[in-house]
């Protein structure tokens, strides 16, 4: 082969590189609380999680954004530790503490140096299970949720998500309202709801302790019922509610007057995590918009040049999720950008992918897979997410196997069954003196000028 003729051929895509997942060891405590370790020795880090059944969608509406609440303000002490005094013992230990809140789960988490890791366990069970709650730092934590609340109508980008969710889902179902809350909700709350909440809802029986290191399973066994082997309940379940608000399709324009550009959110309601459809609904996505190479990115950018990217996505939840497509445009191409996603969406329903794009989804999924679980904290965060799927312990060891396994017809019959073209919402935050006028031929349009 010439070396001209050589630089204009790609190489063809080399076999996938086998990868070993950590194996997880299984136990439970007698209080209910499940203890799952993956253990990796050379690695001298250890990452331990406490998820908990304490998920934004546990909470009721006129509380909305309690629970992200209640996870934040944990950092404020303990009964035996102030905040400084707990933000000193974890720099002691060379960690800091994580908590994170979404709609199905809490999660509290730290990583350490290995030989640290028994005093950064028993320090973990300390803020879990004997939050302090002084009303200042509930106080504080509740004006910056507050802050970013105020933020979300500033940012295109967060009043178009945060629009999307609001006009996919049903009026009044639990993932149609904003995580984080409202302004009305989130300044009504106070640290006594906090303290119920976490005394309700912080409960071992359905929660999780995973732990993912250079430490045995026998040490975390142990050591786990030290420090939770007295916590003890069950929190009460809650079911979300989930279900699209539209069933044909709809344009909503949120106004924002002499706006340059369009943040675009295009999708609906969709199944929960749960679904037999979950591997062909990821080589799906991929294909239509989850790559660099989906036909949505090479349609708007590489051929329109419409934007710098767009993307989509299965968010999948124990109650339900959503499809959701997201890209920003100049305000004059908003019109034309919406049609090409939603004739994409449409042939990809219709046609079905080519063997060459799912050949090309499975193995770009199966070869990112191992850049997922590198560290410590992706282990951990793995398991912690099929336990609050229900999940098998080991899942992770077939993924991809399972993904190698969708075939053509198993993606061209999720797209049939699971996207719906005719009856997406397409949400605009921009202005709308100038998009509606052309919108309008593609559905019924509405306007809101305050969201």
């Amino acid at each position: 082969m010439s070396p001209a003729r050589f630089r204009r051929t790609p190489p063809e895509p080399g076999p996938v590189a086998p990868f070993a997942v950590p194996g997880v060891h299984a136990a439970s405590l007698a209080s209910g609380l499940e203890v799952r370790t993956a253990r990796r020795p050379g690695v001298p880090l250890v990452t331990a999680l406490l998820v908990m059944d304490a998920g934004e969608a546990t909470v009721d509406g006129p509380q909305a954004g309690l629970a992200v609440l209640a996870a934040r303000a944990l950092h404020g002490g303990t009964v035996r530790r102030s905040a400084v005094e707990l933000a000193c013992a974890l720099e002691d230990m060379g960690t800091h503490l994580a908590t994170s809140t979404g709609w199905d789960s809490t999660v509290v988490s730290l990583t350490c140096a290995a030989d640290r890791f028994s005093s950064a366990l028993r320090l973990l069970s300390e803020v879990v299970l004997t939050p302090g709650y002084p009303g200042e730092e509930v106080e504080r934590t509740r004006e910056q949720q507050l802050g970013g609340i105020r933020q979300r109508r500033v940012y295109p980008a967060q009043l178009a998500t945060a629009a999307a969710a609001h006009f996919f889902f049903a009026d009044g179902t639990t993932y149609g309202r904003p995580m984080a809350g409202t302004e009305r909700t989130v300044a009504g709350l106070e640290r006594t709801h906090v303290a119920a909440f976490a005394g309700s809802r912080y409960m071992p029986r359905g929660a999780a302790l995973v732990v993912a290191g250079d430490v045995t399973e026998a040490e975390v066994t142990d050591l786990a019922t030290e420090c939770f082997g007295g916590w003890r309940g069950r929190a009460a379940p809650v079911e979300a509610t989930a279900g699209p608000r539209f069933g044909e399709r709809r344009i909503v324009i949120v106004h924002r007057p002499g706006a340059v550009q369009s943040e675009l959110r295009i999708g609906h309601a969709s199944v929960p995590r749960a679904t037999p459809d979950f591997f062909p609904l990821i080589v799906l996505n991929s294909v239509l918009g989850g790559a660099f190479t989906s036909r949505l990115n090479l349609n708007l950018r590489e051929d329109k040049g419409f934007t710098y990217g767009v993307s989509s996505r299965f968010l999948l939840r124990r109650a339900g999720g959503m499809f959701r497509i997201a890209t920003a445009v100049a305000t004059e191409v908003t019109a034309a950008a919406v049609r090409e996603v939603l004739a994409e969406t449409k042939a990809l329903v219709a046609d079905g992918p080519t063997p060459a794009e799912v050949r090309g989804a499975r193995d770009y999924l199966a070869g990112i897979f191992p850049l997922r679980m590198e560290a410590t904290a992706q282990v951990a965060s793995g398991i912690a997410r099929a336990f609050v799927h229900g999940l098998p312990a080991n899942y992770h060891a077939r993924y991809r196997e399972r993904v190698r396994g969708v075939t053509v017809d198993d993606v061209a019959r999720a797209a049939r069954r699971r996207l719906h073209p005719d009856a997406l919402t397409v949400v605009v935050a921009g202005d709308a003196d100038r998009v509606a006028p052309e919108l309008e031929s593609l559905g019924p349009v509405e306007v809101h000028h305050d969201f």
